[in-house]
């Protein structure tokens, strides 16, 4: 199966900056796809950031401009650049990897990538632990 572990999560004070990593590891049938969400007491879950094996990325509006999602496929790594880091971002963030097959779901036609990254995980995708970030004012 596969198994995602993330790190790097801190508190920082606003306009600060942070960088995540999820190591990944295990095998899983067919093309999947990367991203990261976050959840935050009261908020839905959120899609942040994602990204699919030919390097293509999406980002929710909310971090779009500040946020950075990359991978290291020799390593293993997905990461996530934050920059300028506002209260808005604390949550606990996630990372996963879910089925491409996930976009061509009826549900999911009229999502972006990262949408329907954070709408499927759970029913069809892996995930970590999470990592807390918290952003003081």
């Amino acid at each position: 199966q596969v198994r995602l572990v993330e790190s790097g999560g801190g508190s920082v004070q606003s306009g600060g900056s942070l960088t995540l990593s999820c190591a990944y590891s295990g095998y899983a049938i067919g093309p999947y796809y990367k991203g990261w969400f976050r959840e935050a007491p009261g908020k839905a879950r959120e899609g942040v950031a994602s990204i699919d094996s030919d390097g293509n990325t999406d980002y929710s509006d909310s971090v779009k401009g500040r946020f950075t999602v990359s991978q290291d496929n020799a390593k293993n790594t997905l990461y996530l650049q934050m920059n300028n880091l506002q209260p808005e971002d604390t949550a606990i963030y996630h990372c996963a990897s879910v089925p491409t097959y996930l976009r061509d779901l009826p549900d999911s036609k009229n999502m972006t990538p990262v949408q329907a990254l954070a709408a499927n995980v759970n029913g069809f995708g892996y995930w970590g632990q999470g990592t807390q970030v918290t952003v003081s004012s």
